[in-house]
């Protein structure tokens, strides 16, 4: 049972940090794509700071509760 949390977390985990990386490079496209004149990057790049700001909570919390803690 724990075993599979872990995997699951580590899963989710990754997962976050490919859709950071994509919204990364969504917001770069579209810097290219507008010429700086669409609020599109401002959407992509807030997306990619509050997937980063949640995965980084995600690792708190379970640091401090789940079966990474000490």
């Amino acid at each position: 049972m724990l075993g599979e949390r872990a995997v699951l977390f580590k899963f989710a985990v990754v997962l976050m940090l490919v859709l950071v990386i994509g919204s990364l490079f969504s917001g770069l496209f579209f810097l290219y794509r507008d010429k700086g004149a669409g609020d599109r990057v401002v959407r992509a790049l807030t997306l990619r700071i509050s997937l980063s700001l949640l995965l980084f909570v995600a690792l708190l919390l379970s640091y401090r509760f789940g079966p990474y803690s000490q």
